[in-house]
């Protein structure tokens, strides 16, 4: 299926797109942990590798991946536009985020990726459960 819109018009869009504050996955997470009570997270803590929560108590980073952007195939969607770019773009997003999960390990802290399809209403109960797991060790 082709773009449906001009490179212009998605250029534009693509760079409206933030790595902080998205509403599909950080502050949905906030929201969750809201509605199921949980609390002790600091957020966006600067340090390598950038966390979007952080538990220092239980040592747990928490990063929320939105799906096209970290390579989940949920939704099966790959551009057809300079796929080639998207496909390396993609790779390398997982990599880094595999090499950032490393670090994180290595110190001694237990990391957590949510995926941004996890979020959704049918998914967070299970997604939750996981977390809380995590968190009440």
């Amino acid at each position: 299926m082709a773009d449906v819109y001009d490179k212009d018009t998605r250029s534009s869009v693509m760079q409206k797109v933030r790595s902080k504050g998205n509403k599909s996955t950080e502050l949905r997470l906030i929201n969750l942990f809201k509605e199921y009570g949980i609390t002790g997270w600091r957020r966006n803590y600067p340090v390598k590798g950038h966390p979007d929560f952080v538990f220092f108590d239980k040592r747990a980073a928490i990063f929320v991946d939105g799906c096209f952007w970290h390579g989940h195939n949920c939704r099966n969607t790959s551009p057809k536009e300079n796929a080639d770019y998207w496909d390396k773009k993609r790779k390398r997003n997982i990599l880094h985020d595999q090499k950032i999960t490393d670090i994180f390990e290595k110190r001694g802290w237990t990391v957590v990726r949510i995926w941004e399809c996890e979020l959704k209403k049918k998914n967070q109960h299970e997604t939750m459960s996981r977390l809380l797991e995590v968190l009440n060790k």
